[in-house]
């Protein structure tokens, strides 16, 4: 072999090794870089992931809403009893407490639950999700420690229009037993979430009274009847649907009296099938069908003891004397703007 083939020979294995070399090297720059790309796009998954998996415990938090103990869970034959007593006491008052109860006749004929929905257990339903958390407690309208007992019957002798309840009777042991055992799963001082009423946003105005009736007619009169009496059922036992005035109605001490009680609660319950996720009346509806309800007649009740410190009367209590100027009738259908920014003034100016 001369030199000149050998030459040629050796520029060629030149040649062949460094394409072996150069594609060597971009198989590795490939290599690496969808490695730390595939890591990269690994740790932006995983934070995605970790995001939405936040989101979800967030939302589910948010959304964790009390549910009532669950009372097949209750191991004591006896403690059960008193319990679904309990629940059947107000689920049915007036079937053993009403005007024809067959244990004793010392309510209006409505239920606890008309008040209380499902029992006590419906989100902001007016459910009793807080009260065994809570009581005894204070409570500025009596001025007093009040317990489960005085709370109890405070809605016999307010919202029943009724007589208080004997506290040592099985009735209202089993009415406690009840109220205290869905309860139980909160721990003491705290509330429940969806407890009470949801809240609503005041109106700019007085809630109107006549708007409030082409409410009633359009959306509740169906069930609640034209003269807002209610409908009983076939025995004439209990109320199927319960009257919102007339004689057989809350009276005007009860907790509903209070313009922003009704306007929350028919917000977020009204009309039937109505729930907090699903509101059926607008805000002003809502405003305007709580004044014309609380406009009606029904019984009256005399409380001189009731907020022996006036100061703290709440915004929309419709009975004077007030500390703050306002009148009655703003007491009763706002605007409650002007009353609130008062009071916080004033509760500012005394801390």
């Amino acid at each position: 072999m001369d030199s000149q083939e050998l030459h040629q020979k050796l520029s060629k294995s030149v040649k062949q090794l460094m394409w072996v070399l150069a594609t060597l090297a971009l198989t590795l720059v490939v290599t690496v870089t969808l490695y730390f790309n595939r890591e990269g796009l690994n740790q932006k998954l995983i934070g995605e992931n970790t995001e939405a998996s936040d989101s979800v415990q967030t939302e589910k938090k948010e959304n964790d809403y009390w549910q009532p103990a669950d009372l097949n869970l209750i191991k004591v034959a006896s403690q059960k009893e008193l319990v679904l007593y309990g629940k059947e006491l107000i689920s049915h008052t007036s079937k053993y407490l009403g005007p024809k109860g067959s244990v004793t006749q010392i309510s209006n004929g409505m239920n606890c639950q008309n008040c209380h929905l499902d029992a006590g257990t419906k989100v902001f339903g007016n459910n009793y999700g807080s009260v065994a958390a809570n009581y005894p407690k204070f409570r500025a309208r009596s001025g007093t420690e009040e317990d489960i007992y005085k709370r109890v019957n405070d809605c016999f002798e307010r919202s029943l229009n009724g007589k208080p309840l004997d506290t040592l009777s099985k009735e209202m042991q089993a009415i406690k037993a009840y109220i205290s055992y869905i309860g139980s799963n909160i721990e003491k001082g705290k509330n429940a979430l969806g407890s009470g009423f949801k809240e609503l946003a005041f109106l700019d105005r007085a809630a109107d009274q006549k708007k409030g009736k082409e409410v009633y007619a359009a959306k509740c009169q169906s069930c609640h009847q034209a003269n807002g009496e209610g409908l009983l059922n076939a025995e004439g036992t209990e109320y199927s649907f319960p009257p919102l005035w007339g004689k057989h109605a809350y009276n005007d001490k009860a907790g509903l009296y209070r313009i922003t009680f009704f306007a929350r609660y028919a917000k977020y319950n009204m009309p039937l099938g109505a729930s907090h996720e699903n509101p059926q009346l607008s805000d002003e509806e809502a405003w305007d069908l709580a004044a014309f309800v609380n406009s009606q007649p029904r019984p009256t009740k005399s409380t001189p003891n009731d907020w022996p410190d006036i100061s703290k009367k709440p915004i929309d209590h419709p009975f004077g004397p007030f500390y703050d100027g306002f009148s009655e009738t703003q007491h009763k259908y706002g605007p409650f703007k002007p009353i609130k920014a008062a009071k916080d003034a004033q509760s500012k100016k005394q801390s």
